[in-house]
């Protein structure tokens, strides 16, 4: 704040011409970051890099990402910086625009983390993902309600968002662990999940429970069926949401927007992994439209886009639909482009880009012209 004194126009005067500076700044960055440029249908893919391969071997790689017709990739260094700001040469070298990508709220293999178990999310039958996560064993989440979790969370947002040369922090695992798994992943495991579940019910950690009693007078380890108390299931959207909000402002901060990764549609989030995206404070969603996943045909891709772009109707929020390609043919993948683009789409995101093959490759390049 700024306080009267004898140099008090000096100081109004420095005042104007910073913020002015900041504006120009602000407008300049958003104008070099926009998501989608010159209402261009946008071709993304996610990938994940290690940090024991070549600078050649990355070369090769973008230079078939942007041989091919993609305009941006979502790396995965696992929260190395250093890696990434490595990377973002190269692939401005294929005209590729780089996302920084991150296992948000699920940290699997984090070394800070993991010298913490009071971190990790704790379900309705008391279990910690720390040492009993559920379904797989990468399933490592961290609580979003406890101050140390949420600013190691939002530190590793704020170390990828300073690297130069990135457009965007991308959020990926920006949720719950699964309520409900995909219904076409559910023989995987062996389940039926007809209702909500203790074991994959989260956070019922000592944190979030006294919280939510000291605002709301009731605990949820009290309640006989949670699932139908709409103040607790709404005190964990605003957890999510609240992490969301302030990495919407670090990113920023740093001249960088803010994209993720999310379920289907609000609703279908809202159901399975307790995921409300349309409320965020967000530049753009990439939802995982993966039919397979859900025993869905081709069309639902149209579907779940269309309800998305409506959902966000009157958000500056764009919306580039996810597509899983390792199980399409060519005739699928085709119509899978034109269900996105035909609903409302921004672009399109192929998992992952190791995955895509020759003749997938012949469909993509083809999509973008006219």
């Amino acid at each position: 704040m700024i306080k009267p004194t004898k140099f008090l126009i000096f100081f109004i005067f420095a005042f104007i011409i910073s913020c002015e500076t900041k504006k120009e700044t602000a407008t300049e960055t958003t104008n070099d970051n926009s998501i989608s440029k010159e209402g261009k249908f946008k071709l993304w893919t996610w990938i994940t890099a290690e940090k024991t391969r070549t600078d050649a071997s990355f070369d090769e790689e973008f230079k078939k990402y942007g041989d091919n017709g993609l305009d941006a990739i979502l790396i995965n260094t696992y929260g190395d910086p250093e890696l990434l700001a490595r990377l973002v040469p190269i692939a401005k070298k294929h005209n590729l625009e780089v996302h920084a990508w991150m296992f948000t709220m699920n940290r699997p293999g984090d070394k800070v983390a993991e010298q913490h178990p009071e971190w990790y999310a704790v379900s309705r039958d008391g279990k910690s993902c720390f040492d009993e996560p559920p379904y797989v064993g990468y399933y490592k989440w961290l609580c979003p309600t406890r101050k140390e979790s949420r600013e190691h969370i939002l530190g590793l947002i704020e170390g990828l968002s300073k690297v130069e040369g990135v457009a965007s922090f991308h959020l990926d695992y920006i949720r719950y662990s699964d309520i409900f798994l995909p219904i076409g992943l559910l023989p995987k495991y062996d389940l039926k999940q007809e209702t909500e579940l203790p074991e994959y019910d989260f956070c019922y950690c000592d944190v979030c429970t006294a919280e939510f009693e000291k605002e709301h007078h009731k605990n949820p380890n009290d309640f006989s069926n949670p699932a139908i108390d709409m103040e607790w299931k709404n005190f964990r959207l605003n957890k999510v949401k609240a992490i969301v909000d302030e990495a919407y402002k670090i990113t920023h901060e740093n001249g960088k927007l803010l994209t993720a990764a999310v379920f289907p549609y609000p609703e279908m989030a809202d159901h399975m992994v307790r995921q409300r995206w349309d409320k965020w404070q967000v530049d753009a969603v990439l939802p995982m439209i993966y039919n397979v996943f859900y025993n869905e045909e081709i069309d639902w891709i149209g579907y779940a886009t269309k309800q998305g772009v409506e959902d966000l109707e009157g958000r500056n929020t764009e919306l580039h639909t996810g597509i899983y390609v390792p199980e399409m043919t060519v005739e699928q993948l085709t119509e899978a482009i034109h269900q996105a683009k035909s609903n409302g789409a921004n672009g399109v995101s192929f998992f992952d880009g190791p995955a895509i093959t020759d003749e997938q490759w012949q469909v993509i390049k083809a999509s973008q012209k006219p």
